[in-house]
């Protein structure tokens, strides 16, 4: 582990390929340190980028190449329980039937990285995969697209402790975006935790308590846990009672975050998403974020949409019928969320950012008891990150982006390092995506000691080596950006395109 620092990151790049087709996705080839007898008959380029990543950083050193070769070792140990937490946000994508393959992390990507953990843990060890899905979507469809069954039952052919676990707690049924079922989910045997980060939270200096939006029509909920010095989440009992939490996130763009890796991948181990922040109603010279300079008609559209919000959830069938009919009829009137900015999605969301790094600060530094422990390094939970990039997904992501075929994986020991690392090979400025700048600022439960500006990379292509702000622009992908964030985070971009940048940074004075 001396080798590898939070400072430092690696990035293989694999030639060409695509994921395999068949779980529960053995390897083509017999590498020296693999401890099963199965093989797979079709090329892996999953396992191979994974096993490269852990050899390209030096870990096991000495004994690479050889059956004894473990290079989670001095990561993980006998007999800990890990989480491996993959995106697992929905299996349907609205255009492309075989979208969810550069949607959510792939099945591959999780066996590989299992295997090296087994080596890591041994038999009487244990292995959770768990998430907490967008509340309409299927866990059991994603279950069986990503062969996370099959996994589950090779390992336990093992005798091996390998669980699945759907953290929410229900289940959605929805038409023409408008919920029409609530189903409860069976609770899972590790319970929940609420967690108040009070001044501690990137909230407290947030003036604008009171106007949050959350993941249900019901706004109140999510205010009341964001006011009054308060700032609460519930988070899965799994990832705080767990030794280890291994983030597995998919490389994509976010319409509210700017990308999606591991630090966003942390809003999967909440236990009810509408404790969790996604925008903040109103203008930016009035501190809210959901759209730059909203007119008279976004604030029309606004007033009748809380209207039937609130009819939906106190008139049952006929609130939710009344609700689509609307949606369906306004489309063409007010624009469609995948071609107009709203809901905070845009650059200028300064809620959701806050929300994903507060979820990190619990995972880091929470106790079962819903206490936290004293903020420093020390003290933090391992938090290691490996991001599936072999599929990416650019322009509209998080849930209808097109298909990037990047080819790489990237593997670190620090969730910040490892995004801004990611958010620079997209060809991205770390510093106009405040997910990943503010990671490095945190004044309170800090996530990290350096800058951003301060992460190297390792990696099989040369011009990837060294540090990160020298990688040169002409080496990196140019993912399309998420519409609501184009001419603002790309490297060399212009900053006002919406003309909102000066309000932005008054926000800690409202008008």
């Amino acid at each position: 582990m001396a080798c590898l620092s939070d400072r430092r990151v690696i990035v293989y790049s694999g030639e060409g390929g695509d994921y395999p087709g068949t779980p529960p996705f053995h390897p083509q080839v017999r590498y020296p340190e693999y401890c099963w007898a199965e093989t797979g008959a079709e090329p892996n380029l999953a396992y191979q980028v994974v096993r490269e990543c852990f050899h390209l950083a030096g870990l096991d050193e000495g004994r690479y190449g050889t059956p004894d070769w473990s290079p989670l070792a001095d990561l993980i140990h006998r007999n800990e329980t890990v989480l491996l937490k993959p995106n697992m946000v929905h299996q349907q994508h609205p255009r492309d039937p075989q979208g969810w393959r550069y949607v959510i992390t792939h099945g591959s990507i999780v066996r590989a990285v299992a295997d090296y953990v087994w080596k890591a843990i041994g038999k009487n060890g244990k292995i959770i995969v768990a998430d907490a899905p967008q509340t309409d979507a299927c866990f059991t469809e994603m279950v069986r697209l990503l062969g996370l069954d099959a996994i589950r039952g090779f390992y336990r052919s093992h005798d091996l402790n390998f669980e699945l676990i759907d953290l929410r707690r229900e289940e959605w049924t929805t038409r023409g975006g408008v919920v029409t079922e609530r189903r409860p989910l069976p609770p899972n045997g590790y319970g929940d935790i609420a967690f108040d980060l009070g001044q501690g939270s990137e909230f407290a200096t947030h003036e604008s308590a009171g106007r949050y939006y959350g993941a249900d029509y019901d706004a109140d909920v999510v205010n009341h846990h964001h006011s009054g010095g308060r700032h609460e989440y519930l988070i899965a009992g799994c990832a705080i009672r767990c030794d280890v939490v291994f983030s597995l996130p998919k490389l994509k763009t976010h319409k509210k975050a700017g990308v999606t890796a591991s630090l966003k991948n942390l809003v999967g181990v909440n236990a009810d998403k509408n404790w969790l922040p996604h925008h903040t109603e109103g203008a930016p010279r009035q501190g809210g974020d959901e759209h730059p300079n909203p007119d008279l008609k976004h604030k029309a559209e606004r007033k009748l949409a809380a209207g039937l919000r609130r009819l939906s959830l106190a008139v049952p069938v006929v609130g939710p019928w009344a609700l689509r009919g609307a949606r369906q009829l306004g489309r063409p009137v007010f624009g469609d969320t995948e071609q107009v900015v709203r809901s905070g999605n845009w650059w200028g969301n300064d809620t959701v950012w806050r929300m994903c790094l507060d979820l990190n600060k619990i995972v880091l530094y929470g106790n079962p008891d819903g206490s936290l422990r004293a903020a420093a390094p020390q003290n933090r939970k391992r938090h290691y990150v490996l991001v599936d990039g072999i599929l990416a997904g650019q322009g509209r992501g998080p849930m209808n982006p097109d298909p990037f075929p990047a080819g790489i994986a990237a593997f670190g020991l620090h969730a910040p390092s490892v995004d801004a690392a990611c958010a620079c090979l997209m060809g991205f400025d770390p510093d106009k995506i405040p997910i990943i700048r503010q990671a490095f600022q945190c004044h309170h439960f800090a996530l990290a000691e350096h800058g951003w500006r301060d992460v190297t990379l390792t990696s099989n292509r040369a011009a990837w080596n060294g540090p990160v702000v020298n990688v040169p622009a002409s080496e990196t992908f140019h993912f399309e950006p998420h519409f609501g964030w184009k001419g603002h985070i790309e490297r060399e971009a212009a900053d006002h395109e919406y003309g909102a940048e000066e309000a932005i940074e008054k926000r800690a004075r409202p008008a």
